[in-house]
């Protein structure tokens, strides 16, 4: 099934609306187009394009609520699953948190539909994917790495008049170089709404720079160091405030937003003044739908100004119980950095840390936000401005609420793409003091 025009989807929706017996009655419709690449050991393993489209209707009654979800868009299966969800609605014990569905709303127009990522063609995908295998085999070095792209739509209509619909389009790429002895290793992400945006040439060349420069690591001393987090390091770190931003967490003393007494870290300053955060569904860097699951206008929202914690993000329930307004959550995050480039935050540097990237990282402890994890894929010492040795990898115990604090520097802002949860974002590299490191690990 091919992806719905706004006209189209409207149509379909009032359909479903139509069938509808119960109090309240609400549907969204998405699907769309990806594609993707795979590939290892410098040769394609795997390409594929998936096709879907799937429909889900929540029927109320009262505060009893059912959903149910097809893919099937006949009037007598659309007819079906309107009364499947109005039957499991009659079954279910009340929530008592439902809140009822939102009447109409005024969005803007979205920003993030590129027609020339829609229109990309398997020679275009092959090609990209071609350029980064040949670095690597000039490089006399192996590649892996995995090139998607997608084009989607998602709409949604409710009994109460709301209508939403936007279309999206998407390219993400990663690639891991290793040398052929196996002994060194780089990486390089990006993504974009417009795939034209994308070199995956560049970025192999990175990649395999990093690869061949680190095949002689050497083992220095755990402990704090000056280091460089590139922007894919600090996203899986700086996402983890991003996710703690949740009020209902907060007030409920289960976040290191929390304090005691059932107070909030809200208007307080967290962080440094020089770290400001925040979201723009407009941003012409990383565009993003104007509107969120639940219907609710996503809008220009900072999150941390000037070191302060400026908003919090609400459901609407817990906005309605609060008697606030309900910010929802961001589908894009950007972080203000510096004019300096990485280049020129290494040569300011008198000792420190290079990090290409970090990953598996995994809480220690929720109330201060205290993470662990590991340094791969190219981690190198840093002395009198230039990078001297690559060292061996390390694993860190570190929280990105301190590391905030122990902010030295910001460089310029670029979109990145985390490892951890294939969310992308604008943030700069960060040159940060006395940034723990607990242990060697032996890994490449």
């Amino acid at each position: 099934m091919p992806i719905l025009t706004k006209d189209e989807a409207y149509a379909l929706l009032k359909k479903v609306i139509s069938y509808s017996k119960a109090d309240e009655c609400e549907v969204n419709i998405g699907g769309g187009d990806s594609a993707n690449i795979r590939y290892a050991r410098n040769s394609v393993s795997t390409s594929g394009v998936i096709s879907q489209n799937s429909l889900v209707i929540s029927s109320a009654y009262g505060k009893k609520v059912g959903t149910a979800t097809i893919n099937e868009f006949d009037d007598a299966s659309l007819e079906k699953v309107v009364r499947r969800s109005e039957e499991l609605a009659q079954l279910a014990p009340e929530n008592p948190e439902f809140v009822s569905f939102l009447g109409p709303q005024t969005y803007q127009e979205a920003k993030n539909f590129v027609p020339a990522t829609a229109a990309i063609t398997p020679k275009m995908r092959a090609d990209l994917v071609a350029q980064s295998l040949q670095v690597a085999k000039e490089g006399k070095a192996v590649a892996a790495g995995f090139l998607e792209d997608s084009v989607g739509y998602s709409a949604m209509m409710n009994s109460k008049g709301l209508f939403a619909y936007n279309t999206a389009t998407g390219t993400n790429f990663s690639v891991t170089v290793r040398t052929e002895d196996g002994k060194g290793s780089g990486y390089a992400t990006r993504g974009y709404n417009d795939i034209t945006k994308l070199d995956t040439k560049t970025a192999t060349q990175i990649a395999t720079q990093k690869a061949t420069s680190s095949v002689t690591a050497k083992a220095i001393e755990p402990g704090k160091y000056t280091v460089i987090l590139e922007p894919a390091a600090a996203a899986v770190l700086l996402e983890r405030i991003i996710f703690g931003l949740d009020a209902r967490t907060a007030d409920e003393g289960r976040s290191f937003l929390s304090k005691p007494g059932g107070a909030t870290r809200l208007g307080e300053k967290m962080v440094d003044e020089r770290v400001n955060i925040y979201s723009d569904p407009w941003n012409a860097d990383l565009p993003t739908s104007p509107w969120t699951g639940d219907g609710r206008p996503q809008e220009k929202t900072t999150w941390i100004e000037k070191g302060v914690v400026k908003n919090l993000t609400y459901s609407r329930y817990w906005a309605e119980k609060k008697s606030v307004k309900a910010t929802p959550f961001p589908d894009g995050i950007i972080m203000e950095g510096g004019t300096k480039s990485l280049e020129e935050l290494i040569k300011g540097t008198k000792k420190g840390v290079l990090v290409t990237r970090l990953w598996y990282i995994r809480d220690v402890d929720p109330q201060s936000l205290l993470l662990t994890g590991l340094t791969r894929d190219g981690t190198f010492y840093i002395e009198n401005g230039k990078i001297q040795y690559p060292i061996k990898n390390f694993r860190f115990n570190e929280s990105p609420v301190i590391m905030l604090n122990n902010l030295e520097e910001l460089g310029k802002v670029e979109r990145t793409v985390s490892v951890e949860s294939n969310a992308n974002y604008l943030l700069p590299p960060m040159k940060i003091r006395d940034f723990t490191f607990t242990s060697l690990s032996d890994a490449v």
